[in-house]
């Protein structure tokens, strides 16, 4: 059941149902729109306009999730989607009562997400397993990362940062093979 205190729709620029590079195993991946970093060769700059791509249905969002028993987990990307943060708490919450797993990108740090006061955006990072924090960089650009595009931006392991108190990297459990 969602919680109708928050938004049922979101504006997005598309959806991909089985991704096997936007985080650990395969993923349900949301793209939302509108982002207001406009990194220079962003790789999704059709997600920048914050009236462009279109509104979708929450709950058909989580139909989705449902009807694929071979996801392990789901990934919010862009445009920015802490700029929807309070349309994504359900989902987010929807997918952690399925056991799946949560990664976030977001050209925000993640220090600057903590300093907002919006409760969604708090939410969404106590829901998150991973965070992608960092503008994308042309200049530090790198094909060869896990994960991200370019040298500055980090993999947070959320769970491990909370309970340390500090950053700590997001190390797969593919990194051991």
């Amino acid at each position: 059941m969602l919680n109708t205190a928050f938004p049922k729709e979101l504006r997005i620029a598309g959806t991909i149902q089985d991704s096997i590079v936007d985080g650990p195993g395969i993923r349900y991946v949301i793209f939302t729109q509108g982002c207001p970093h406009h990194c220079p060769g962003c790789h999704n700059p059709q997600t920048h306009d914050f009236a462009g791509g279109h509104i979708a249905d929450v709950e058909q969002i989580l139909e989705s999730i449902r009807q694929n028993p071979l996801l392990s987990g789901v990934t919010f990307s862009g445009g920015e989607p802490f700029c929807q943060a309070e349309a994504l708490v359900p989902v987010a919450e929807a997918v952690k009562a399925m056991h799946k797993h949560l990664m976030i990108y977001t050209g925000y740090l993640y220090e600057q997400l903590l300093k907002m006061e919006e409760s969604g955006v708090q939410r969404l990072l106590e829901l998150a397993d991973v965070l992608v924090d960092g503008p994308f960089l042309m200049a530090e650009r790198n094909l060869t990362l896990q994960y991200r595009g370019s040298e500055n931006q980090r993999v947070i392991d959320l769970a491990k940062t909370r309970a340390a108190g500090e950053i700590i990297l997001y190390k797969s459990e593919y990194d051991e093979l």
